[in-house]
């Protein structure tokens, strides 16, 4: 692993400066998403996603990078898991206000205060698990009338149906990740 000198600790991994939300009507053909979800099954694929992290964040490399500017397993899972917490916060504002401004949220920051590289794949394995249950009760409760209520961050427009999608490929784009990283990981 590529270390800084202070600390022993990772390198951060630069920015991701992609602007990921064109998966809302391309899908990714990096992890193979396909845009066109119904939007009712998201908690479900939520849920699903929580095996493949189990499995990949009890394997021995869990903390290897496959590069020093990838990030480990543990660090996608560290991510996942704060995103779920993130995007569920914004649902909630959503379904209270519509036209709801979200606050910024840089996740590059927050990998690295929260000192992602170091934490205990175990916990971080029994809190993904957590926030993707609670994440996928909260979409499931949605109304339906309430799919088009929106928000907004930095100017870029979201439909709770539109949030949901984007939430859906953040998660499944990292299963890809870890699996890609992995060695024989099913799920």
């Amino acid at each position: 692993m590529d270390h800084d000198a202070t600390g022993g600790r990772p390198r951060p991994v630069p920015p991701d400066t992609k602007d990921w939300t064109v998966v809302l009507t391309d899908g990714c053909a990096e992890c193979g998403f396909d845009a066109d979800v119904d939007v009712r099954t998201v908690g479900e694929r939520l849920r699903a996603s929580v095996p493949t992290w189990r499995s990949r964040l009890a394997e021995d490399d869990v903390r290897e990078r496959p590069a020093p500017t990838v990030w480990s397993p543990l660090e996608y899972a560290a991510h996942v898991r704060d995103v779920l917490v993130v995007m569920r916060e914004r649902l909630a504002l959503m379904l209270a206000e519509d036209g709801a401004q979200f606050a910024g949220w840089d996740q590059d920051r927050a990998a690295v205060e929260g000192r992602y590289a170091e934490e205990d794949p175990d916990e971080v394995a029994r809190q993904l698990a957590a926030e993707a249950g609670s994440t996928a009760e909260a979409f499931d409760a949605v109304p339906d009338d309430a799919w088009g209520r929106r928000g907004f961050r930095a100017g870029t427009a979201f439909t709770v149906a539109t949030l949901a999608v984007y939430l859906l490929h953040d998660v499944e784009h990292h299963v890809h990740d870890v699996k890609s990283s992995g060695r024989g990981v099913t799920g």
